[in-house]
C-alpha cells in the first residue's frame, strides 16, 4: 500500500482551537531500519501495530499490521528498545484530516505535522498555523529521530 503523507513544522500553538477528534499517546520502536527500510513497533492508546515502511520523502510503501498489545511490549522489552514518545491530535481542517505530533522526552517541544494524500499532486490549502515543510528533511523521519534517543 502507497502512503503519501507531506510533513511540516508549525509557526504557532493556534492548531489546538481547530476541531480535535481524537488525542492518543503513541510508544514506537524500531527492530530495524536501513537505507529506507524500516520495521517498527508502535502502541497507540490500546492497540498495537507492527509496520513495514519501503521508500523515502513524499511516497513510500506502508505495510501495517495489528498485534496485541502484549507482543508489542514483549518485543519492545526483550530487544531492549528506547520508545519514542509523542502525543498525537487528529484535527479536522477544512474537511481535511490533520495529524499534530507533540513529542516527549529528548524531543520535548518538537511539534509536527503531517497530511495524508491521495494523490502526491494533490493540492491542499495550508492552515495559517503550518510553518515550513519538512517532507523530504530526513531528520524529521521518526526511525531518525528514534536513533537519536
Amino acid at each position: 500500500m502507497l502512503e503519501i503523507e507531506r510533513k511540516y513544522l508549525l509557526n504557532s500553538d493556534e492548531w489546538k482551537q481547530e476541531d480535535i477528534q481524537s488525542v492518543s499517546l503513541i510508544k514506537q520502536a524500531y527492530l530495524f531500519e536501513d537505507q529506507g527500510k524500516s520495521v517498527r513497533i508502535r502502541i497507540k492508546s490500546d492497540e498495537a501495530f507492527l509496520t513495514i515502511k519501503m521508500g523515502q520523502g513524499l511516497v513510500r510503501n506502508e505495510y501495517e499490521f495489528s498485534i496485541p498489545v502484549s507482543d508489542a511490549e514483549e518485543m519492545i522489552l526483550n530487544a531492549s528498545l528506547l520508545c519514542l514518545e509523542k502525543i498525537r491530535y487528529v484535527i479536522n481542517h477544512r474537511n481535511n484530516l490533520w495529524e499534530i505530533d507533540e513529542f516527549k522526552g529528548k524531543y520535548e517541544g518538537l511539534v509536527l505535522a503531517e497530511i495524508e494524500l491521495a494523490n502526491e499532486h494533490d493540492k491542499i490549502e495550508l492552515p495559517k498555523w503550518i510553518g515550513a515543510e519538512v517532507t523530504n528533511d530526513p531528520a524529521y523521519l521518526n526511525v531518525n529521530l528514534f536513533k537519536g534517543l
